[in-house]
């Protein structure tokens, strides 16, 4: 079976905010010191890519499932497929094996076996946080803000990564796409983040992560700081062309680039 061709479609991000270069600069409603950006309380953080090293454990977590469902590795249709997975990183994964694999039972059973191969990698100490990751998260949550972490795994597989790090506590909340609904692009986890940490106004938002799908989560919660960061599976080009107001070499790199946003002039 040839994997759908479907990408983040462009035209999704034309409310958002004029995309940038790596010096984070805002674009032209992320003017420092205007309304939009002056009050950023929340922060709605990514993990896998974002704020902890991926090392390509999706990929080979998903290849694992796809041989179980019968896909030869190496086969044509598993590189097609494998490219589908690579295309939606950020999508919630139950989701990504529903369009590859069509019929419900096996969607389901892809996914199980997902999740327990990649929480078999992750209990095998192939899971580490970015640089900088965890100290970007306290520093922000010193400064009063709230942070909420977000996947598109489920909540065992989030919670073994969160355990592996000693992670636990360290986010102010951590959200699943079963948590809110639906997961990426959709904007479910971002307004959850919202109303659970009573967070006032979407234009109080700051979102981050390393794929379109991440940017596209943020500009349809009406986020006006979404950051895309390269420490993951998508470059510059597909992230502002899905809405980054921001490109950022890293997570750490966030705080400064919320501190010039909210700047005055």
């Amino acid at each position: 079976m040839t994997a759908p061709s479907t990408h983040p479609d462009a035209s999704d991000a034309s409310d958002a905010s004029g995309a940038t270069g790596l010096s984070g600069t805002p674009g032209p409603s992320g003017t420092p010191g205007t309304p939009e950006t002056s009050d950023l309380r929340l922060v709605v953080l990514d993990m896998a890519g974002t704020t902890v090293a991926d090392g390509g454990l999706v990929e080979r977590a998903f290849s694992r499932a796809a041989a179980e469902l019968g896909v030869e590795p190496g086969s044509a249709d598993h590189t097609a497929k494998l490219d589908y997975v690579r295309a939606t990183m950020g999508e919630s994964k139950i989701t990504v094996f529903r369009a590859l694999f069509g019929e419900e039972e096996t969607a389901q059973r892809g996914n199980a076996a997902f999740e327990t191969a990649y929480a078999e990698l992750v209990d095998g100490g192939e899971c580490r946080p970015l640089p900088g990751a965890r100290e970007t998260i306290e520093e922000l949550r010193e400064s009063g803000r709230k942070v909420v972490l977000t996947t598109g795994f489920s909540r065992v597989t989030q919670d073994a990564i969160l355990d592996a790090l000693g992670w636990r506590g360290l986010a102010d909340l951590t959200l699943c796409p079963a948590d809110a609904g639906r997961g990426r692009p959709y904007p479910d986890m971002v307004l959850t983040a919202l109303l659970r940490t009573g967070t006032d106004s979407v234009r109080q938002i700051a979102v981050a992560g390393d794929t379109a799908y991440d940017m596209l989560t943020g500009v349809r919660a009406g986020a006006p700081l979404v950051a895309g960061v390269l420490t993951g599976a998508h470059g510059e080009a597909q992230l502002t062309a899905a809405g980054a107001t921001h490109i950022l070499g890293s997570v750490a790199e966030l705080p400064a680039a919320m501190a010039r946003a909210q700047a005055p002039r």
